[in-house]
Order: structure tokens, then sequence, then C-alpha cells
């Protein structure tokens, strides 16, 4: 499949821009958990083949938007960042994608049935999570104004409000991914032991893409520190 790359007309103006760019298609990728685990709770593997295919074309585009800008990121930066900066944060964001794939690949080779007990609480941990990862994206959409203020005056404030929320996000995603372990425990006796290992892992890396996300939060949160 071809993506069109929207870099090559982006990076003229700013690194800022390729950056949110690639957040974007992060976005589009962790979304798509909502419809893959949808197909999973009704065991529709034709339909999840479908949305994990889309997740893995939008995983590929980012990754190849995240070489690019790296590729021809200027050795420095005109601007109040550094260039690790960007890099790290683009690295956390990529990782987003990435782990967003992972579980739904995971639960896609094993078609991993989700006991019905959970169903309701995981669609509402997976909801948590892809909403920091939106969060996340608002952030960053973001930096361009910080930029031209230069990381001053009533902007700032409100990029600190933004991730302020994506905090208590990731926190209310903490305390969901608790209670559906707490959950599972107590069903571990009517599950083949496999099955509760598996579950456990993806249970985990729901979790860490609502901490990835907090994370990319986070490295802006050190750049208004500066």
């Amino acid at each position: 499949m071809v993506f069109s790359n929207p870099l090559s007309n982006l990076f003229g103006k700013s690194p800022i821009s390729p950056l949110q760019a690639h957040m974007t298609v992060v976005v589009s990728c962790t979304e798509k958990l909502a419809d893959f685990l949808a197909a999973a709770i009704t065991e529709d593997w034709q339909q999840a083949d479908k949305v994990f295919d889309e997740m893995s074309d939008l995983e590929h585009q980012a990754d190849v938007m995240k070489r690019e800008l790296r590729l021809h990121l200027p050795k420095s930066l005109f601007m109040p960042m550094d260039r690790s900066d960007l890099l790290n944060m683009l690295s956390q964001q990529d990782r987003i994608a990435n782990r967003s794939k992972d579980i739904a690949g995971l639960m896609l080779g094993r078609k991993m049935v989700i006991p019905a007990p959970l169903q309701e609480k995981m669609s509402e941990f997976v909801g948590s999570a892809i909403e920091a990862c939106r969060q996340a994206h608002i952030a960053i959409n973001e930096l361009d104004e910080l930029l031209e203020v230069g990381f001053s005056g009533k902007e700032v404030d409100f990029v600190e409000n933004l991730i302020r929320h994506l905090d208590k996000l990731e926190d209310r995603s903490d305390h969901l991914e608790q209670a559906i372990r707490h959950h599972l425990f107590k069903l571990e006796t009517d599950l083949p032991p496999i099955n509760a290992i598996f579950l456990y892992q993806v249970i985990d890396i729901i979790g860490e893409v609502a901490d990835l996300s907090q994370s990319v939060g986070g490295k802006l949160q050190l750049l208004l520190a500066r």
C-alpha cells in the first residue's frame, strides 16, 4: 500500500508540523482499538482481521513518517527546544501506535475471547486509553502556538491545563486497570491458565498505551519548564 507523505511539504515550515502530522496518524491507529475490541467481543474474527490490517497500515505509515523526520531533521533547530527533545517526543508517540497494534495482534493471533464479566470494563478501559492518546494529540497541536509566543504567556497556562487533564485521564486508566485485574483474579479458577496469562498481558499493554500518552504530555511539560 502506498501512502502519501506530507512531510516534504511540511519541513520547509517547521519541524513541529511533521511531529504533529505523525501524532495524527498515531491517534488514528489507536482509535481503531475500539473497533477491534468490539469485533473480538462478538468473536467476529473476520472483522477483527480487517481492523487489524487497517491498524497495521497506519502503524506502518507512522513508522515511515518517523524515519523521514529523523533523516531530515536539521542538526540544529532555531527554536527554544533541543533536537533531542523533539526526537524523544517522536519516539514516545511512535510507541503508542506500536503498542496499540501489539494489542490487536496478540488478541487476533490467539482469537482471544474476553470473558463476559470483563467485557464492559475492558471496553471502558480501552476507551480511556484512547481518550488519553487524543488528549496528548491536542496538547502536541499547541506546540506551534507555544513557539510563536516563545513558550510564555497565557498559551503556556492553556497547555499546562491540557497536560493536567491528560494526567487525570491516565490516572483514571490506572484505576480501571486495577479494577479489571482484580476482577480477572476472581475469574482465574474458571479459565485455562494460559488464557489468563495472555489476558493479563493484554491488560498491561492497554495500560501502557495510556502511560505513553501521558509521557508525551510529560515531554511537553519539560519544554514548558525550561
